[in-house]
């Protein structure tokens, strides 16, 4: 059985370094992230909620709005009243006085109110105008107009509450005497500041309004962007720490690698900053064993190769003694990224047509070995999963310092979980706004499965760091 076969037959564990915690769904410090992460986004929401707001309530037409209170009593007859009829009048007009609020919208009263007034509109319209209530347990009906005149507002109010006495105490009751006595107890008074809109409330709602919209946007980019944009969608996804960032640059599309062609520039110091974090990986090394580094990505056009490649470099630039294997059989790429011939490699060591000396290439230092792919094979995954091999990697690393292994990208082939079997865990390379998040979740549960945990990522196509006053050192 092979290495992935064994590892399929155990019980899945968490790798190591790998933390298994519940899904709690998003909590306070997730948030903060997602924010921090849009935090663009989520100011041109909350600026555009704002603005929308001032607008509408600076620009909106002023509305005042005058109230007049009246108040019904039983019309007790001349001869007096007596208790029994003083409580049976108290019952008829809380039962009648719940319908004057609508009674008073009607055209039977609103009418007398147009004309007397001289009022350009219809009851329909001037009905919009008038709110009138009942406070609860109380005789009371208070009339609200709200009008762009403040005094029309107040002539309207009292010419409302007036037609309604008259109606109540007249109209409704022809030919008898009204039971009911509508009294004006306050007058409408002409009404000194606007009632809407409110500037200072608006403004407050305004404030938070943008703020909700503004977390709601940047968590709804978050949901709808399925690309990994920064560092912490990486670690969040596959739990392991960052070994380096290195931004999107020119120089790493030259033929030579950075640290050769450019070695005083920023990209060659993070590719030695990565060197650097590469040594304190818990690879419990062995006396006399040099270190596997199993380096590949989610999907195609991340950068593996490039990494692969200058980390080598950086490697060797060091003293350390390092091979560089390029194991992406389905489609080599080392050997035309250095220039160098690649016409042999390790597809004919795999296949016993030629042995590793005649294949393998110095480059650049003495110390730097490449093992080119060869020609594509059509039975790439047997050749790498072969005894052939795992021999050939047992004899490099008690050969080398570090046995670099550049392998398929992992939604093409299973290759990296095989080379991860035989070390410690997998060097992924993650591409801003290329690395798939559904692609990333995927391959970190199948590596979890197979208890093969992802040492470290490097973040590749990264934003350029914002440079200081004191920032030209390069």
């Amino acid at each position: 059985m092979t290495s992935v076969e064994n590892a399929n037959v155990q019980q899945p564990t968490a790798p190591q370094g790998v933390v298994e915690e519940a899904d709690d769904g998003i909590t306070l410090m997730d948030l903060l992230k997602i924010i921090r992460k849009h935090l663009v986004t989520a100011i041109i929401a909350f600026v555009v909620v704002v603005a929308g707001v001032s607008a509408y309530t600076f620009l909106a037409p002023a509305k005042y709005t005058a109230t007049a209170q009246t108040m019904a009593t039983y019309n007790a007859s001349q001869n007096g009243v007596d208790i029994n009829q003083q409580s049976a009048g108290g019952s008829y007009i809380s039962n009648r006085i719940t319908s004057y609020p609508t009674l008073a919208t009607t055209s039977k009263v609103l009418k007398p109110v147009i004309d007397d007034l001289g009022l350009d509109e219809t009851v329909t319209d001037l009905a919009g105008q008038v709110t009138v209530t009942n406070p609860t347990n109380t005789a009371f009906v208070n009339i609200a107009v709200v009008d762009g005149d403040p005094k029309q507002a107040a002539d309207i109010a009292n010419s409302v509450a007036e037609s309604l006495k008259n109606v109540i105490e007249s109209d409704l009751y022809s030919g008898d005497k009204s039971p009911v006595k509508l009294s004006i107890v306050q007058k409408a008074q002409v009404p000194t500041s606007k009632s809407s809109p409110k500037t200072a409330l608006y403004l407050a709602v305004g404030v938070v309004l943008g703020i909700i919209i503004g977390v709601f946007a940047a968590l709804i980019k978050d949901l709808l962007n399925t690309k990994v944009e920064e560092t912490s969608d990486v670690r969040g996804i596959v739990r392991a720490s960052s070994l380096g960032s290195v931004p999107m640059d020119a120089s790493l599309d030259d033929k030579r690698p950075v640290l050769v062609s450019q070695p005083n520039g920023a990209i060659a110091e993070e590719f030695r900053r990565i060197h650097t974090n590469i040594d304190f990986l818990q690879t419990d090394r062995t006396e006399g064993v040099g270190q596997l580094l199993v380096i590949t990505s989610a999907q195609p056009s991340e950068g593996k190769t490039t990494m692969s490649i200058n980390t080598a470099v950086a490697l060797a630039e060091d003293g350390a003694k390092v091979l560089l294997i390029d194991a992406d059989l389905r489609h080599p790429s080392v050997a035309h990224h250095l220039g160098i011939e690649g016409a042999a490699g390790l597809a004919h060591v795999l296949s016993g047509q030629m042995g590793p000396k005649d294949v393998v290439q110095s480059y650049w230092k003495p110390n730097l070995h490449i093992l080119p792919a060869g020609p594509k094979p059509l039975n790439a995954s047997m050749l790498l999963n072969s005894k052939t091999m795992s021999k050939l990697l047992d004899t490099a690393l008690h050969t080398y310092d570090y046995v670099i292994v550049d392998t398929a990208p992992m939604v093409v082939a299973n290759d990296a979980a095989v080379f991860g079997a035989k070390s410690n865990g997998i060097v992924l390379v993650s591409g801003r706004d290329v690395t798939m998040k559904r692609d990333l979740k995927e391959i970190a549960v199948q590596l979890d499965n197979l208890n093969v945990p992802v040492m470290g990522f490097v973040f590749n196509f990264a934003k350029e760091r914002k440079v200081s006053a004191n920032g030209n050192y390069y």
